[in-house]
């Protein structure tokens, strides 16, 4: 089913948009009714374009027909600059369901494969998602960390620039995925005083200048949610994420996708456990849930305006 009939756009506009303005588009992961209607109305509270992320895992955990009934259901409009994406698709096959579903944006994640077994499949989608005027984004290089069953690693490869600039050439993907330092899930460093490696993200932009760049793995990790949530009963120990500084130093070098899921997932969760101790008499699913949606939608507007510098980005598109 063409994007186009729920109001998307792709990505490729808004990605030379925020090159050109040295900005980031956030893609921030959503997985039920409530994280969706906070990060809608967050961009449409900050007039920003932003990418609404949906993992295999999570396509898997609502449904087809349920995540697309959402989407249509929020009356998105081409003007407000909304990408649906899948995030880190492992097959063609899953790649092509979303692109049949409406989904307008796709990652195919082959990292783990050699690298010419990358490069073929990663064309191969992009070549099936061209043809829809849908928009390819690979990854090359490795990130350790746990997202969730789907998207893991105990190992860490960053993206030699050479190879980059090849794999890019030969694919006709659209944006890239790179490895300099980040990682998924809430532990994606050992203390605060690690750097990206903005050595190779610098060599990769002077061999591809305005190439959309992708950072996975780019939670900050707000100390304050942690605390929430270990005071609530969790039990999140040496949790650190990525600087705000260096997340913004990035965007200012071509990278015009910055990846958002463990924050969200932390203010859902702090919000739900302190709503739960504090008022240990509820039991209506509406009173958690509702201080649930709002501390996403609260982290997702301060990323937004904070991280991303994309609040009142909105320009022209046409799919």
């Amino acid at each position: 089913m063409n994007y186009e009939r729920f109001g998307l756009v792709n990505t490729r506009e808004m990605f030379a948009a925020a090159n050109a303005g040295g900005y980031a588009i956030g893609a921030f992961n959503f997985y039920n009714m409530e994280t969706f209607a906070a990060i809608l109305a967050a961009a449409r509270a900050t007039h920003s374009p932003i990418i609404l992320a949906v993992s295999e895992s999570a396509l898997e955990y609502m449904g087809d027909k349920m995540l697309m009934a959402m989407i249509r259901g929020a009356g998105i409009q081409p003007h407000e600059q909304i990408a649906l994406h899948l995030d880190h698709g492992h097959s063609f096959d899953v790649c092509a369901r979303a692109i049949d579903l409406g989904f307008s944006s796709v990652m195919i994640d082959a990292s783990g494969l050699p690298f010419d077994e990358n490069v073929e499949l990663s064309g191969r989608v992009a070549e099936y998602a061209h043809k829809y005027n849908v928009s390819v984004e690979a990854e090359l290089g490795a990130l350790r960390g746990f997202e969730d069953e789907n998207t893991n690693s105990s190992v860490e490869s960053f993206t030699q620039p050479d190879q980059a600039a090849e794999f890019v050439s030969r694919t006709n993907i659209d944006s890239l995925a790179v490895a300099i330092g980040t990682s998924h899930g809430a532990y994606k460093r050992k203390s605060g005083n690690e750097t990206l490696r903005f050595d190779i993200l610098e060599k990769i932009n002077k061999l591809m200048p305005n190439f959309p760049i992708v950072l996975h793995g780019a939670s900050c990790i707000p100390d304050v949610l942690v605390d929430i949530i270990n005071q609530n009963g969790g039990a999140l120990k040496n949790a650190h994420g990525i600087p705000i500084d260096q997340l913004r130093r990035a965007a200012e070098m071509n990278v015009c996708k910055i990846n958002v899921d463990s924050d969200n997932r932390m203010a859902f969760t702090a919000a739900l456990r302190e709503a739960l101790h504090q008022n240990p008499e509820i039991f209506n699913p509406r009173e958690y849930l509702d201080a649930a949606k709002s501390a996403v939608y609260e982290n997702t507007v301060g990323e937004i305006i904070n991280i991303m510098n994309s609040a009142n980005r909105l320009v022209s598109v046409s799919g």
